[in-house]
């Protein structure tokens, strides 16, 4: 069985200077108990790989607004005016990754690739610095892969040796965080006994999940 925590202990394990990747999209699929914990713990100069930053009080938001991120890898910050006011003025650094490149670095971490050809920003700031290969007459970017300390991802259920299942749109990131982190600790809406999840059904296999966070109730 996969121990579970309380939201506390599992802030705990992720120190300062972290690099966390967050599951979710504008907040659908994030662990909002684990941000919490976060917040409450005072945690510092996290490095945050996500889709993005949410709003200024909701999901990764509030990391951004307890200025607990020193560097966030997104692919927009649109909705968050705190992420923006604290790129002007120079207090957070924000490396902008189109969505499906930020996806794909991902999963290349998580399958052992050493990076993915794209063609998504040849000719545009995003290919400053980065080799360009001329493959077949076509031109591609090479992006190297995205790896983390720490996932946290929100599942659906998990049962209790941590295979997950997810809801919906949290299908988007989560998954393929809990493939390129270290450690994985997921906040399952359910816990529920081994054998209720149809071996079908798992999308994360408990192998990859470190830690679960406990019931609420």
């Amino acid at each position: 069985m996969k121990p579970a925590l309380t939201a506390e202990k599992a802030a705990a394990l992720v120190p300062d200077g972290a690099t966390v990747m967050i599951g979710g999209f504008m907040g659908v699929g994030t662990p909002r108990r684990l941000i919490d914990a976060l917040v409450a713990a005072g945690v510092k100069d996290l490095t945050v790989i996500a889709n993005d930053t949410a709003r200024p009080d909701d999901g990764i938001g509030r990391l951004i607004t307890a200025r607990a991120i020193s560097k966030a890898i997104v692919s927009h910050i649109g909705l968050n005016p705190e992420t923006q006011a604290q790129m002007i003025a120079g207090e957070i650094e924000v490396e902008l990754v189109p969505q499906g490149t930020l996806v794909e670095r991902i999963r290349a971490a998580g399958v052992g690739l050493g990076g993915v050809l794209t063609p998504t920003g040849v000719g545009t700031k995003i290919a400053e610095g980065k080799e360009v290969l001329t493959i077949d007459g076509k031109v591609f970017l090479l992006e190297k892969p995205l790896a983390a300390d720490f996932a946290l991802i929100a599942a659906h259920e998990a049962d209790y040796v941590g295979n997950l299942t997810y809801s919906m749109t949290a299908h988007n990131f989560n998954p393929v965080m809990a493939m390129a982190a270290t450690t994985v600790i997921a906040e399952p809406g359910l816990i529920v006994p081994v054998g209720a999840i149809p071996p079908d059904g798992v999308k994360t296999p408990g192998v990859l999940v470190d830690h679960l966070l406990e019931r609420l109730h």
